[in-house]
């Protein structure tokens, strides 16, 4: 079978055929819409950076940060901060990236809404949710480069050396992001939380989760910040309508 790139409507295609009830759809989906929303931004505020530094020359110092960004009255989503990136992001790939990074959470449910009971995560299984998304995604033929998002996405980022430490019910390898537009993605998550209801997470309100394991996990976070910026927190979660912490 010859794999594929999914277009906006065959995205919601997947999302349907895996979710088990109405519920579930409703959250998980507009988590990653979200996230996708998010990821854009990101996406795009890089590449003013980027582009903004290529106007400029590679003279000093400034021209690697914001402030360049800002001098020239870049278009940033409200995202502030950030370093110029290697290179231009795919903006479509981190969309559609953000679309379908979580969609393995279907398969991770105790409860799914349907049965009389409040909509409830396995949370024993939950880490499989990565691995899982990207073995239906293929098994739905969609292209690995895809998939990928689904299965690298986690914390932020699980090597092999994690997964042991931590004994955790995966297979020994890495999940770490293996391009820019996989990183933008999983920087993205963990700004909004499928809890019921969901929630916006401020940088510093993820860094005090990334701190549970271990100083270096919350300062790859930091760092992860530092490249790529902060989004309007606020004004995201006043435009989902979601609470925020």
């Amino acid at each position: 079978m010859t794999s594929y790139i999914p277009t906006l409507d065959q995205i919601d295609e997947l999302h349907q055929k895996i979710a088990p009830s109405q519920a579930a759809y409703d959250l998980v989906h507009m988590h990653c819409v979200v996230v996708a929303t998010i990821a854009r931004q990101l996406a795009r505020h890089q590449n003013a950076l980027f582009t903004n530094k290529l106007g400029q020359g590679s003279g000093n110092a400034l021209d690697d940060s914001a402030g360049a960004a800002e001098q020239a009255d870049l278009p940033s989503d409200g995202i502030t901060g950030g370093r110029v990136p290697k290179r231009l992001i795919d903006e479509h790939l981190a969309t559609i990236g953000g679309l379908l990074h979580d969609i393995g959470t279907y398969r991770v449910l105790k409860h799914d809404g349907s049965d009389g009971e409040p909509l409830q995560f396995d949370g024993k299984r939950y880490i499989l949710h990565g691995l899982l998304g990207y073995e239906y995604l293929l098994e739905q033929g969609v292209d690995e480069s895809i998939a990928q998002f689904a299965r690298n996405h986690t914390g932020v980022g699980l090597t092999q050396q994690m997964v042991i430490a931590q004994n955790l019910p995966l297979p020994p390898v890495d999940y770490m992001p293996v391009n820019l537009e996989q990183e933008i993605v999983m920087v993205a998550d963990k700004y909004n939380s499928k809890s019921i209801p969901p929630k916006f997470l401020t940088a510093q309100a993820y860094a005090k989760r990334a701190e549970r394991y271990g100083e270096a996990n919350k300062r790859r976070w930091l760092d992860l910040v530092d490249q790529y910026g902060v989004p309007d927190v606020p004004a995201l979660a006043a435009r989902f309508r979601m609470r925020m912490i």
